[in-house]
């Protein structure tokens, strides 16, 4: 394969490398010991060196150098692990460049030539390997070859798929292509001699929507800080509305500091995002979600079949999706039949004879002596197969979960209060009796079991039980206190964690206490805070037990740690399960069912509030029409997400809600919700103010409350003789309301809407942590575009940046002290020299000029030697670029005097620099003067300036050299100048000093010097073309290579 030029030693070369053809510019090696007849004591040492280094570092034993005729200088152009591959790429060079190379006067311009020839070859096999992956690769590499040519983005960008389509602009359509990259969506156009195109970075959208308006039927609206775009007629809307969504929310996520927001590994990466890898993400999210998997599952198999149900008696079509650890199947309709098998619990994937009514049918047995039958499946063998190979992989379970609802014995009660005991049994079998409201319910209790018996008996019992729509109307009635906690694990599967982790909650218990950290202050803090009506938490031994779940978790995921609402569920958890299993069961909540939730800012949190007040819009566009702010709403509901209702309903009605969220997950809570506002649409529509709004939804909250049937199945459709008081509402009824009314919601409507969302999310906490960053530096710079510049800033980390997501891994972990807003934004060296070339103040005459300046610039700046600049110190930077008055930067320098780095600071931009580049120092200002309008009377005023300086030092000079009593030792101070005596002598040099006071002097003899420094620039403009050419740095390049192909 072809290799980027790297520079080898040919002498050194020789000891490990063996030639076997060459000519005046080529070499072609092989490795010693390999393919030699003979076993020499060389080649078997090499050999052996070869073995013993890991599979990344090996060598390749072939390879081809580039090397220039009478230099020990070569370059590394190919290689190959067999002989046939090298000399393919041998015959290459000898047939296409050999005879080209003799035209050269110069060999290495030659070599140049060479180099620049196999970095094209490079290109081409990437751009061939990337279009091998689309349906029409012909298509796909001129679609790629146009998109370099008209953008000129960075070489890292990656172009995912384009569309044709047209934009508007001023009701007039323009047709064109739209292309997707990993951080840009661009547009391009060329109609009757007009060209139109241009570039929206990712980082800048605000707001994707699907429109309809009079000019056209449906568009995508794609939303700036700044303007809009519509985009229309593509020949498949939804999915290009999908692409451009799940494009920006994945760059979203890896650009922005989103503390909590997990990315699959995959994703990490852009050079490996391709429009398939985009549509697998999106289905291995959609199957997490709907099943609420672990969000480290990843999806192997998808396959259409049919599958046994018993209860129904006939086979059942639908999907079956296989994960690393488990086989799930949702029938097509979404919710109205699933099955969740955890491989932990599977014995044997075997294939049966196929029969006509029975087609390629494979049996699944598991631990409980049950079997499912699939049949209808294509490419059984390959399935099976794989299905296999994962299942010997998986770890055998120490036992086979079977739920205890027993009670501990006298003794163990006695010993729960100490902070090292696990409770081994519920809070609500102690402390049943003396909570109100469960005397005399235990005929209802008796019903509810003998129902859930009668369930358990016809779609079986555990993990895989089957799930349809009787279980749910069993679920709305309220699960028995006797078997709630036994159906929470099973229906959120933390019994499957609980088995695979045996002894683990335990070590987690044992290593956090004694520990003291901000989460477990916290906890402390919220401790008696948790249900502190409920006798279990009035107790020392339910306080003891949530405060060993909440800080094993915490200690168990410091990322999460704890936040505020986890004590709510972890208190009502251990009432009715076991302390262990309450344990796995928060840990289901917060890494599972309800992700990015529980961080210091929320995000899942707040995307699911924008989400729900999309479905307000959707599905109650009547009270959306009354209440066109529908924030305040989704501010009010906030609680309902982060505590599942339990912060505002009763307490017996509010686990009922629990029991929902289990079976169905966040969908059971946008439906709850939804319906609680339409049956107070009418009140909320006629409310004057938020405090109003939220009395009346806390008063129907407060006249919500628990009845269940006595006798009645949940099947039959029966009606209890005791009416409730007006405007009492029974939460069985508004459960049953919410299924019937909003049921067809679906979790992939969910999903989508989700990241559409999160992107305004991000959005808007970007937009925060940018006014608190602009609102500190405010308070002791002058300038005052701090919100443009970061708007330049931020984009250039995001597009000029190789390894973006590497990056911010190592801005996030470089400095564990700094605050979160100094993390946002900095910048390294190279995205440094970006800005600086397009912000500095005076014309860039000169590339070379302006990278010894910008690297300069930077070190003096990076005073923590991390190789990056904070947002501070890059404000400071630019306050004294832009600022006006001269005597404004000395007054500066008198209030850093006694800090070095503000001091150096100042003399850079004053064009201070040490004796030894005093030439440097002249150029420097003859540079910065060569395009301005007074450059004449500028070069003569700054030959004076340096000839006074040179004076004042060889006066100095010789002051010095007539005292005997100063040693040429003395230490230079850090304002100083100097340079070369006048007649050349180098001898003295260090001798040879001008103070920062005499330098400065000297510049104000020249009023035209004055003038230019003070003379004020509009860094709006300067920024506001900044914007506009930062992607367009590299198109003149990219035209000339097209130019040259």
């Amino acid at each position: 394969m072809w290799l980027n030029p790297e520079e080898v030693l040919l002498k050194n070369a020789l000891k490990l490398w063996v030639t076997e053809r060459s000519n005046d510019f080529f070499v072609l090696q092989r490795r010693r010991g390999h393919g030699e007849a003979t076993s020499r004591i060389t080649g078997l040492l090499v050999g052996a060196l070869d073995t013993v280094l890991d599979s990344n570092a090996r060598i390749t034993p072939f390879r081809i150098l580039l090397q220039v005729p009478g230099s020990q200088i070569s370059w590394v152009i190919a290689s190959g692990a067999a002989v046939e591959e090298v000399n393919k790429h041998w015959d290459w060079l000898v047939h296409n460049l050999l005879h080209s190379l003799s035209v050269f006067e110069n060999k290495e311009d030659a070599a140049s030539f060479v180099r620049g020839k196999v970095k094209g070859l490079i290109a081409e096999e990437v751009r061939g390997r990337q279009a091998a992956q689309e349906e029409d690769p012909q298509k796909f590499r001129e679609a790629l070859r146009k998109f370099e040519l008209h953008f000129g983005l960075p070489s890292s960008e990656k172009l995912v798929t384009y569309y044709s389509c047209c934009c508007w602009k001023a009701h007039v359509p323009r047709q064109g292509f739209l292309y997707l990259s990993t951080n840009h969506m661009a547009f391009y156009s060329f109609l009757l001699g007009k060209e139109v195109k241009f570039v929206i970075p990712w980082a800048e959208v605000t707001r994707l929507e699907r429109v309809s308006t009079g000019k056209l039927t449906e568009a995508i609206r794609v939303s700036t800080r700044v303007r809009q775009r519509e985009f229309s007629m593509f020949l498949n809307l939804d999915e290009t509305f999908g692409v451009i969504g799940q494009l920006a929310d994945i760059a979203l996520r890896r650009l922005l500091d989103s503390e909590g927001l997990e990315l699959d590994r995959v994703l990490q990466q852009p050079a490996r995002i391709t429009k398939r890898v985009l549509e697998e993400q999106a289905l291995r999210e959609y199957v997490l979600a709907l099943f609420r998997l672990p969000r480290a599952e990843k999806l192997h198999e998808l396959a259409s079949c049919s599958v046994w149900t018993p209860h129904a008696r006939c086979h059942t079509a639908g999907t079956l999706y296989t994960t690393d650890s488990y086989l799930c199947f949702s029938s097509r309709e979404e919710g109205s039949c699933t099955l969740l098998i955890p491989l932990s619990e599977v014995l044997s994937i075997e294939k049966a004879e196929s029969t006509t009514h029975l087609p390629n049918p494979v049996i699944v047995s598991v631990r409980t002596k049950k079997a499912f039958q699939l049949i209808d499946l294509q490419d059984r063998d390959e399935l099976v197969e794989s299905m296999n190979s994962r299942l010997r992989c998986s770890p055998t379970p120490y036992y086979t979960f079977y739920y205890d609802t027993g009670c501990s014995d006298e003794e163990e009660k006695e010993e729960q209060v100490l902070r090292n005991t696990v409770n081994s049994e519920a809070l609500m079998t102690a402390f049943n009796q003396t909570h109100p409201g469960t005397n005399g319910n235990n005929n209802t209790e008796l019903v509810k079991q003998r129902l859930w018996e009668d369930h358990f008996t016809e779609f079986g019992r555990g993990v895989h039980m089957f799930r349809t729509d009787k279980i749910q109307r069993l679920v709305a009635m309220g699960i028995p206190e006797s078997l709630r906690g036994e159906l929470w694990m099973t229906l959120s599967d933390a019994s499957s964690d609980l088995e695979s982790h045996q002894g683990y909650y335990s070590s987690q218990v044992q290593k956090s206490m004694g520990h003291n950290n901000l989460a477990t202050e916290e906890i402390e803090r919220d401790l008696h805070r948790s249900l502190p009506d409920h006798p279990a938490f009035q107790n020392p031994t339910g306080i003891a037990a949530l405060r060993r779940v909440l800080t094993a978790y915490a200690h168990r995921n410091p990322r999460i740690g704890y936040c505020q609402s986890m004590n709510i569920l972890a208190s009502v958890l251990l009432l009715y399960a076991k302390e262990e299993e309450a344990f796995w069961l928060l840990v289901a909540i917060c890494e599972r069912m309800l992700p990015d939730y529980f961080n210091r800012r929320v995000i899942g949190a707040q995307v699911d509030q924008s989400v729900f007040e999309e479905l307000i819009r959707e599905r109650l566009p009547e009270l959306a029409e009354q209440v066109p702010d529908l924030s305040t709403l989704s501010s009010v509901s906030l609680s309902w997400f982060l505590t599942l209702f339990l912060s505002v309903l009763p307490f017996q009605s509010a686990v009922c809600v629990v029991d929902c969220f289990f079976y169905q997950g966040i969908k059971a809570i946008f439906q709850l919700g939804l319906a609680v506002l339409e049956a107070n649409a009418a009140q909320l529509s006629a409310s004057s103010d938020d405090g109003q709004a939220l009395m009346i939804l806390t008063r129907s909250f407060n006249d919500t409350f628990e009845e269940s049937p006595t006798t009645s199945s949940p099947v039959e459709n029966t009606s209890n003789t005791d009416q409730p008081p007006a405007g009492v509402v029974n939460i069985t009824d508004l459960i049953n309301q919410s299924f019937v009314k909003f049921g067809d919601l679906t979790v992939r409507h969910i999903e989508r809407l989700r990241c559409l969302h999160r992107i305004q999310v991000l959005q808007a906490h970007e937009d925060t942590i940018k006014e608190n960053t602009v609102r500190e530096e405010r308070k002791t710079h002058s300038t005052k575009e701090f919100v443009t510049v970061t708007d330049v800033q931020k984009p250039r980390i995001f597009s000029l940046s190789e390894k973006v997501s590497e990056l911010l891994c190592r801005l996030w972990h470089s400095d564990p002290g700094c605050t979160f807003v100094e993390r946002q934004y900095r910048l390294d060296r190279p995205q440094f020299k970006s800005l600086y070339g397009l912000l500095a103040p005076w014309p860039a005459s000169s590339n070379q000029h302006n990278d010894t300046l910008a690297h300069r610039t930077f070190t003096l700046l990076d005073h923590d030697q991390d190789n990056l600049v904070t947002f501070k110190d890059f404000v400071s930077w630019l306050d004294i670029l832009y600022c006006e008055d001269l005597n404004e930067k000395i007054r500066l320098l008198e209030h850093y005097v006694k800090n070095d780095f503000f001091s150096n600071f100042l003399l850079i931009f004053l064009f201070f620099s040490p004796q030894r580049e005093f030439i440097q120092f002249c150029k420097t200002l003859s540079y910065m003067f060569h395009v301005d309008p007074e450059e004449n009377e500028l070069f003569q005023a700054i030959a004076k300036v340096t000839s006074l300086v040179l004076q004042i030092g060889e006066a100095g000079h010789r002051g010095e050299s007539l005292s005997s009593d100063v040693t040429s030792e003395e230490d230079p101070k850090p304002a100083g100048l100097g340079g070369g005596s006048s007649d050349g002598g180098l001898e003295a040099e260090e001798d040879w000093m001008v103070s920062y006071a005499q330098i400065l002097a000297s510049v104000l003899t020249e009023q035209a010097l004055v003038s230019f420094f003070e003379k004020p620039v509009n860094l709006s403009a300067k920024i506001t073309a900044a914007k506009e050419n930062q992607y367009q740095q590299r198109a003149g390049l990219l035209v000339l290579q097209q130019r040259t192909r």
